[in-house]
């Protein structure tokens, strides 16, 4: 399974960052991690909120996580909210399931990691995901 070298990852955040100042969206930040959960990098814009390393990382540890991106969580959510209940009793309360939290697919369609972005609205934040990813020559699913 290829891996997401730090390279890359930094290579993504300045992309996610990038459109976020195209969209003129709020200050973000961006955590990338690997395929076992764990970060490979993390930046928070001047501006952005302290707390926003915490939603960053849930966003992307639920999505890595349960092989499952932000917007496939939120509507699981809705439909069955006792499953994402038990899911954070799981993981201990780190998994945030909304958009924003965008699995990264290699060439064969393989699970590389997650991408986790907050600080503007949550659809927003997934735009910004996914062109970051794209933009590294990566495939995203938000």
């Amino acid at each position: 399974m290829a891996e997401i070298s730090a390279s890359k990852a930094r290579t993504i955040i300045r992309k996610v960052l990038a459109k976020g100042r195209e969209m003129e969206l709020k200050p973000l930040s961006v955590i990338v991690l690997d395929a076992g959960g764990h970060v490979k990098a993390f930046e928070r814009e001047d501006g952005a909120s302290p707390g926003r390393f915490a939603i960053a990382h849930g966003k992307a540890y639920g999505a890595v996580m349960l092989g499952m991106a932000g917007k496939a969580q939120m509507a699981r959510a809705e439909q069955q909210a006792y499953f994402m209940t038990a899911v954070n009793g799981v993981y201990g309360g780190q998994v945030i399931p909304v958009p924003g939290g965008v699995l990264v697919h290699d060439k064969k369609g393989a699970v590389m990691g997650a991408v986790g972005v907050t600080g503007d609205t949550s659809d927003n934040d997934a735009i910004a995901a996914l062109e970051g990813i794209e933009g590294a020559g990566l495939t995203g699913e938000a």
